[in-house]
């Protein structure tokens, strides 16, 4: 066997890809070249680095169950001029997360709120935070049969392990006011100890009557807001973005 198919199988054995990869034409380049073995080394290391990072950042949004894959550069500040688009950059640093503060985004349906909640959550998952997204009326239906089975508990351990939690869409349906209550515990717990992301279409007035309790919802505001920034956006829905609504039918 060749010193060179050797290493090939070496390289295969230690899962060394990019390595691999680059060899041929590294070796091309070392025959041509006075670069020093070191330096020629230390570049194919890096770029099995950088291959080994990537391929861990594809892994981390692809297991944070985003809905789909966009980011701050694909939204269309121009058509939500409420939004402070140095603001949503600010937020795109995940300096909010080092002190653990939430995020709210509020507003009529279509008007983006998804959109940027997604977006910020794939740059946490991205730099290999431990990112979770999850709709609301899912994480309800969960919370609601732990309830009947006595394991709110473990929902609630569960969704704590993230470091970013993102809930979208509260206020679409009323909620059982047992996974009202798992709701809280699941706030009470992340309170000051992770940073949570949610969407809504209600304003907190009306949390009362999403919750089933007004009581329930102004604990569950209460943590929330705390440390917060809550991000209003009032516009239109993307959904109806170059169609006239006024237009009649022919």
């Amino acid at each position: 066997m060749s010193t060179y198919i050797e290493l090939n199988n070496n390289l295969e054995i230690l899962k060394l890809t990019r390595i691999q990869e680059l060899l041929p034409s590294t070796l091309d380049e070392v025959s041509k070249s006075n670069r020093s073995f070191v330096d020629i080394l230390n570049e194919l290391v890096r770029a099995e680095i950088d291959y080994r990072d990537e391929r861990a950042r594809k892994i981390n949004i692809t297991v944070s169950s985003f809905p789909y894959i966009k980011t701050i550069n694909d939204f269309d500040f121009s058509y939500q001029p409420t939004i402070n688009k140095q603001k949503i950059l600010d937020l795109s640093t995940l300096r909010f997360m080092e002190e653990k503060t939430n995020i709210i985004f509020m507003g009529s349906p279509g008007t983006g709120k998804t959109h940027l909640a997604t977006a910020l959550g794939i740059e946490a998952a991205g730099q290999r935070i431990s990112t979770y997204f999850i709709n609301f009326a899912q994480l309800m239906e969960k919370l609601k049969n732990a309830a009947k089975e006595n394991r709110v508990e473990q929902v609630v351990k569960h969704y704590l392990k993230y470091s970013l939690l993102i809930i979208d869409e509260i206020g679409y349906l009323p909620v059982d006011k047992d996974a009202s209550y798992g709701f809280f515990q699941l706030i009470a717990a992340r309170y000051e100890n992770r940073s949570t992301i949610l969407t809504t279409n209600q304003p907190f007035s009306k949390w009362g009557d999403v919750f089933g309790d007004v009581v329930i919802a102004n604990a569950i505001i209460d943590r929330l807001v705390h440390h917060c920034e809550v991000i209003k956006i009032n516009g239109m829905s993307y959904r109806i973005k170059g169609k006239s609504i006024f237009e009649e039918d022919n």
